[in-house]
């Protein structure tokens, strides 16, 4: 008999106890065939090693660690395939199907075998990345937005928006369109009109600046911490023609000496901010716009919780993504964010839910990846390209089952006299025809 009967055979009974949507396939050579039969799809673990680190440490950050090196893999399948089990299962229940003497005998051969996660941890949820000063908030956005521009342009659309899309009429297949229709949703929320001033915070690769200025004539200002996007806006800004009505700077938004701005966006920017920081976020915000100006906030949220101070502590998921994938980043409720701005002088007009949008968009995101693996792969390499389908994948799940959501708030600088430059219901953004 081998040496492995044992674990197999316990493998074979966990698989079926949790009903496990998938079968594994062993570095032995073993095909264990789950509750699903034997066309279920197979997560590989391609040496012992692996699974004794997943037995010794059995934590998410272990998974994630192992499968970025390789260890444990499903090339043929999908983590949307392969996440969801839909039994919990007691430890009493594992003893009762096993067998305390099989069960006890099998971990401690695991134990004995030794074998790690060679990766070393993600460094993204350390205190000193959530510092707030340029520094830090320059190395926090170039870890993850100065990847490669090739290996973006891989699964994003052609004007390379990394932000939520806006699906309308009815959820479709085309991102291009779809984030054409969000770029025009946040100049028609704003109310764009010829000559005025913009200024998007976190402008990326500089999409929404380039639409504002070619279809509503706005005077428009980019800033970005990443130079790989800074350098490609830029290029894109001189090709169009615009460079007369469209700028890009690297800095810091709260180093940017204009002022006076009609409206400011921030889309997908706010996340980076830390909730320490916030405060001194909006009030920046606020003291760039002119009286009455507008200012669309659009970021990802978490749901609260009965208290912030519970709120603030990190799930393993949440701090997987904050580890591996942005660092410094932290999320708000939308409760915190209207607040703040509230506290920092701005009226809120319309708040605009947009989790089931960006959960198609991740999936969309993470399809077109996985279609384009290969040459991924030879952009940025194999770990990467793990790291970023599994990632696309978890947030896409995230969205879709309400962990996360996504909200668009607009607002304008308070006036006392009661005045403002928004009309009265937004009928106009809505209404048959209007996208």
């Amino acid at each position: 008999m081998s040496s492995d009967a044992g674990l197999v055979d316990a493998l074979r009974r966990l698989l079926h106890l949790y009903d496990a949507p998938f079968g594994l396939n062993l570095w032995n050579e073993h095909d264990i065939v789950g509750p699903r039969g034997q066309n279920a799809p197979r997560v590989g673990i391609a040496d012992k090693g692996a699974l004794a680190a997943l037995a010794r440490r059995p934590s998410l950050d272990t998974f994630v660690r192992l499968h970025i090196e390789g260890r444990v893999d499903w090339p043929e399948a999908t983590f949307f395939e392969i996440e969801d089990f839909p039994k919990h299962v007691a430890f009493g229940e594992v003893v009762r199907e096993i067998g305390l003497p099989a069960l006890a005998r099998e971990a401690a051969k695991l134990a004995l075998h030794g074998g790690a996660a060679a990766r070393p941890k993600g460094t993204g949820d350390r205190p000193a990345r959530k510092r707030g000063d340029a520094a830090t908030n320059r190395g926090n956005i170039r870890h993850h937005y100065d990847v490669s521009n090739a290996f973006y342009r891989l699964f994003l659309d052609p004007e390379m928006v990394y932000t939520c899309a806006y699906f309308t009429p009815d959820p479709h297949d085309d991102l291009a369109r779809a984030q054409r229709d969000k770029l025009d949703l946040v100049c028609r929320k704003l109310r764009l009109a010829p000559g005025e001033r913009l200024l998007d915070v976190g402008c990326g690769w500089g999409a929404l600046i380039r639409h504002a200025a070619r279809n509503y004539g706005a005077i428009c200002v980019g800033v970005t911490l990443s130079q790989e996007q800074a350098r490609l806006a830029q290029a894109r800004i001189a090709a169009e023609g615009l460079a007369d009505r469209v700028s890009v700077r690297l800095v810091d938004f709260r180093e940017l000496e204009d002022a006076d701005f009609d409206a400011i966006a921030s889309v997908g920017m706010f996340e980076h901010v830390g909730i320490d920081h916030h405060a001194a976020y909006f009030a920046a915000i606020h003291a760039r716009l002119k009286p009455g100006g507008r200012y669309l906030h659009h970021a990802i949220s978490r749901v609260a919780e009965g208290d912030d101070r519970t709120f603030r502590r990190m799930g393993p998921e949440y701090r997987a993504i904050v580890r591996y994938i942005f660092p410094g980043g932290e999320l708000d409720h939308l409760g915190m964010s209207i607040a703040n701005l509230e506290r920092a002088g701005f009226e809120i007009h319309d708040v605009e839910g947009l989790r089931r949008h960006y959960a198609r968009t991740t999936r969309l995101w993470h399809d077109r990846l996985r279609a384009r693996r290969v040459e991924a792969e030879a952009e940025v390499g194999q770990e990467t390209t793990r790291l970023w389908l599994l990632y696309l994948a978890a947030v896409s799940i995230g969205f879709q089952r309400n962990w996360v959501g996504v909200f668009q708030t607009l607002c304008t600088r308070r006036e006392e006299s009661g005045d403002s430059a928004l009309p009265m219901t937004r009928d106009d953004l809505y209404r048959a025809g209007g996208m």
